[in-house]
């Protein structure tokens, strides 16, 4: 394998206490050296100058679609957008067809993964059989054969009982459950946000309390059974507030929050339609102000993408019909940088953390254990990126198979430009 040097960059990795202008030397696959001015003599070099180098992103949720639908996305078309995003590792949800509830379809993605090889692929395996809410997957099995974390995504965890015995059995295994929190008898039938937008396009709401109950019921099982729990796509207000109580009462949970629910507001819709319909909504805009608070104060553990892509005939149905969903991998970094960063919300060392050691951390019992840090020795899974260049995201122009997100035409500050994994540079920007 060819050896690559990132030079003269601004090296970042919170938990390796890296934080100043350095290059990394990399050479059959690994992190060979970390210092300022290597002599390093390589025929591959990226120069850095000006950007920052990081550990390589790690989304926990993602939606690659593959198997069942691939008239969405596919795991070339899925991993080709994760990597062109800096993300080095995506965990991908469940919630195929067939459901991932088995260890042979976790086994099968991983084969495929590695043939496709851009992307490392640390699959979400199901809590229930089909995600039916009835009779736990086989969570040793599933484990075993490169789970790093179970869910039912996009469904809640039907019952309080069924919950706590996931939560039980992954306690036993070191892994977390992850949930899609929504009390179904209450948002039934939703399409956006409860409220005035709702009622001005004749749709039914999504109360924010839907979310509420049941990160409510979560958060009491978790605490009884001192079992790891994260919390997917947290949007509202109420949920943040009681995480943040549960963090100091000592309950071990996390949570994540996506770039589209702290960019926007549920009044998105009316301009942008289907596109801006995902579930959860997008909230009011003290949701939207409570999230971002919740970034800067540490609250929040992680952002994810939440990656949903669905074919343009699928998002062009009225907006009751539309599947919930946006593609995010490819804007994640930018719209971060945009709405956090710039305006002084975080740092970029905060940044990082959110997006790679941080993750990392939520799933290391299964996960590579080199994953968000950058440490001689390691396998190189690294990220640089320029947080300050201006540049407008194309949709059609995007990597993913397809083109449902509200953020085409959008003029964003700070953008990938190249990505390692392993050792190998599977993505550089064109400028």
């Amino acid at each position: 394998m060819a050896s690559l040097l990132i030079r003269n960059g601004h090296v970042i990795s919170p938990d390796d206490q890296l934080d100043g202008k350095m290059d990394i030397w990399i050479e059959d696959g690994r992190i060979r050296e970390i210092g300022p001015r290597l002599p390093a003599p390589v025929p591959d070099v990226i120069e850095a100058q000006g950007q920052v180098v990081c550990p390589g992103f790690v989304d926990l949720h993602v939606h690659l679609r593959e198997p069942g639908g691939e008239v969405s996305e596919t795991l070339e078309t899925g991993l080709a957008a994760a990597v062109a995003g800096g993300f080095t590792s995506v965990c991908p949800m469940p919630n195929t067809s067939p459901v991932n509830d088995c260890a042979e379809l976790t086994s099968a993605m991983l084969e495929k993964a590695k043939r496709v090889g851009l992307a490392r692929v640390l699959p979400i395996a199901a809590v229930s059989v089909g995600s039916n809410g009835e009779q736990l997957t086989n969570f040793a099995a599933l484990t075993k054969a490169g789970a790093v974390a179970f869910s039912d995504d996009g469904k809640p965890v039907k019952t309080a009982g069924l919950l706590r015995q996931a939560l039980r059995e992954a306690s036993r295994l070191g892994v977390p459950i992850i949930d899609h929190c929504e009390d179904l008898s209450l948002s039934a039938g939703g399409a956006i946000h409860e409220g005035p937008v709702a009622a001005r396009l004749g749709v039914k709401g999504i109360p924010a309390c839907a979310e509420d109950v049941c990160v409510a019921r979560d958060l009491v099982l978790a605490e009884e059974s001192q079992a790891a729990l994260h919390l997917a796509h947290t949007s509202t207000a109420g949920a943040i507030a009681m995480v943040r109580e549960a963090k100091r009462r000592g309950v071990k949970v996390t949570c994540e929050v996506t770039p589209h629910h702290f960019t926007l507001t549920n009044e998105a819709v009316e301009q942008y339609g289907t596109l801006a319909k995902m579930n959860p909504p997008l909230r009011g805009a003290a949701d939207v102000d409570a999230l971002r608070a919740s970034i800067a104060d540490g609250t929040i553990d992680a952002i994810a993408t939440d990656h949903a892509p669905h074919a343009p005939q699928l998002k062009q149905k009225p907006l009751a019909e539309a599947p919930f969903g946006v593609i995010g991998l490819e804007t994640a970094l930018a719209l971060a940088l945009t709405q956090l960063v710039h305006p002084g919300r975080i740092s970029l060392a905060q940044l990082v953390r959110l997006m790679s050691a941080h993750p990392a951390r939520i799933i290391s019992a299964r996960a590579p254990h080199h994953l968000g840090r950058l440490r001689r020795g390691d396998p190189a899974d690294v990220t640089v990126f320029h947080p300050n260049l201006e540049w407008t995201y194309r949709a059609a122009e995007g990597r993913s198979k397809s083109c449902n997100s509200p953020f085409d035409g959008w003029s964003l500050k700070g953008a990938v430009t190249a990505t390692v994994v392993g050792g190998r540079l599977v993505y550089r920007r064109d400028r």
